[in-house]
């Protein structure tokens, strides 16, 4: 048998045990690559373009540039939780710390579940994109075989997934860079005759089209294209230095988020008209219709959709690897706080919580089955936990909202923290705000038209959370944390301890 216990007496102290299993061997560049790489994926390779042909050109810088803000801000919050108590299934634990353990719960299984579809979703499109080298190839085998890399990269040592995230990152980065140069050049007319220019921006009616509506309908779009950037949280349980690799990764975010996000709008948009029909046809599978691609065809980069297709492709794995990283370990940090069966809970001698990683690629794959027998459930199952990012970031934004005020009133000062977040309250609050505004902005035609169907699957990851939280809140009898109650160390809460106390004494 290989757990905490184990795992406390192998005689690495330096690098094992931060919460009870788990083994600190993530480096400060491996957890400065996963935050930036978390927030590239194929929502900006893919479907960035959508939010220009949508709202106009105006209209997706501003969506782009308001989500990025907002992450910027909830990344601080964040920063300032994972540094206090860096674990594993930080935001689980924060949340039944700082606000209520039925919440914690549900966040929990909540943020879990979206990853192990959108694991499946990953592996089916992953798939499809090596049908393009490989038409006749089942697609079948091509999932199956990327389940297996997933596996043995997340398997026998953490430090294998750091590693491997950091190159694919890299790619991803590489490719940007080269992006946004070709697409300066073309616009500025160096090396590509004639000049571009910004026409395109005033081009029938722009920049901004639908105005505040159109803007507010593809903010969606933007904020899934950043979804992943919370899984740094999740890194600090298993950093070497978490209180130097977390606020690091954290400060140099917010201009990478600048630099590559709206640079890369900004030359979409000024490269290819709105109206383009390549930008609202653009999927997840068209590799021909990526903005990318369009724009190194213009600049005649020759085999330009091979060259997208490669990139996406490890893209692809690169959210799988991590999506089986970060709910393998919420998996974990709950069944260290009872949360789920305490068979997962326990770790290799490698420190690695293998159980709670064969369950979460079991379920990825089962998901992915029901693409086979029934296409319609399996696209209700991605479509039901469309919201789910934005539920996860707000209740980072509630947890560090609320630690921060029982932290200054128990007569706590700054610093005594290892990092905080500046402009306290406005960061959080403005998350809260905005993601609210964004979840209750979707799907309007729906309720114009009475289609409830439609609007509970939209909102189905919102009904959940609000049945597991009621549900394990009536169960269990838990309350919201009082401020001057409040435990704002850095010890990991003993829900169940908790829990059972008062029942015992009833009695």
């Amino acid at each position: 048998m290989s757990n905490s216990t184990s795992n406390s007496n192998n005689g690495n102290s330096k690098s094992a045990k931060p919460d009870g299993g788990v083994v600190r061997k993530l480096k400060t560049r491996h957890i400065s690559m996963i935050a930036l790489g978390g927030c590239i994926g194929t929502g900006l390779f893919m479907t960035s373009g959508g939010t220009i042909a949508k709202a106009g050109p105006g209209g997706g810088l501003v969506a782009y540039a308001a989500m990025g803000i907002m992450i910027y801000f909830l990344m601080t919050s964040l920063g300032e939780l994972a540094t206090n108590m860096p674990v594993s299934g930080s935001f689980s634990v924060y949340s039944t710390k700082y606000v209520d353990p039925a919440l914690g719960f549900a966040m929990g299984w909540d943020y879990w579940l979206n990853w192990a579809i959108a694991g499946a979703t990953d592996i089916s499109t992953a798939a499809l994109l090596m049908q393009y080298w490989f038409p006749k190839s089942p697609g079948w085998v091509w999932s199956l075989t990327m389940l297996v890399i997933i596996f043995c990269l997340n398997a026998f040592v953490v430090s294998a997934f750091g590693e491997t995230e950091f190159w694919l990152a890299l790619i991803k980065v590489v490719t940007i860079v080269i992006f946004i140069v070709i697409g300066l050049m073309m616009i500025c007319g160096i090396m590509f005759q004639p000049a571009i220019g910004l026409k395109n921006f005033t081009y029938k009616g722009g920049p901004f089209i639908g105005g505040f509506p159109a803007i507010m309908a593809v903010f969606l779009i933007a904020g899934y294209s950043f979804q992943g950037t919370e899984v740094v949280g999740v890194t600090a349980g298993e950093s070497e230095n978490p209180s130097q690799a977390v606020p690091k990764a954290i400060n140099n975010v917010f201009w990478r988020i600048v630099l590559f996000y709206l640079l890369s709008i900004f030359v979409i948009a000024a490269i290819i008209p709105y109206t383009d029909p390549h930008l609202l046809g653009a999927s997840d599978t068209n590799v021909a219709m990526s903005p990318f691609t369009i724009v190194f065809e213009k600049a005649g980069l020759a085999g330009a959709a091979s060259i997208m297709n490669a990139v996406v492709l490890t893209s692809i794995l690169s959210a799988v690897n991590t999506g089986a990283y970060a709910s393998s370990r919420m998996l974990y940090g709950m069944a260290k706080d009872g949360y789920a069966p305490k068979f997962l809970g326990t770790t290799t001698k490698r420190g690695v919580p293998l159980a709670a990683l064969i369950t979460t690629l079991c379920i990825e794959a089962l998901a992915f089955s029901s693409s086979i027998f029934g296409p319609k459930f399996y696209m209700w199952l991605v479509t039901a936990t469309g919201l789910t990012g934005f539920i996860s970031w707000i209740g980072i934004a509630l947890s560090h909202f609320r630690f921060r005020r029982a932290f200054k009133l128990q007569g706590h000062k700054l610093s005594e923290l290892k990092y905080h977040a500046k402009l306290f309250p406005l960061g959080p609050v403005l998350a809260i705000v905005l993601c609210l505004v964004v979840m209750c902005g979707q799907d309007i035609p729906a309720f114009v038209s009475g289609n409830w169907g439609e609007i509970l699957m939209t909102y189905f990851s919102v009904i959940l959370v609000a049945a597991l939280y009621f549900g394990y809140k009536f169960t269990h009898h838990t309350h919201i944390v009082k401020l001057a109650d409040m435990d704002v160390s850095s010890a990991r809460p003993e829900v169940l301890k908790r829990q059972k106390e008062p029942t015992s004494t009833g009695k």
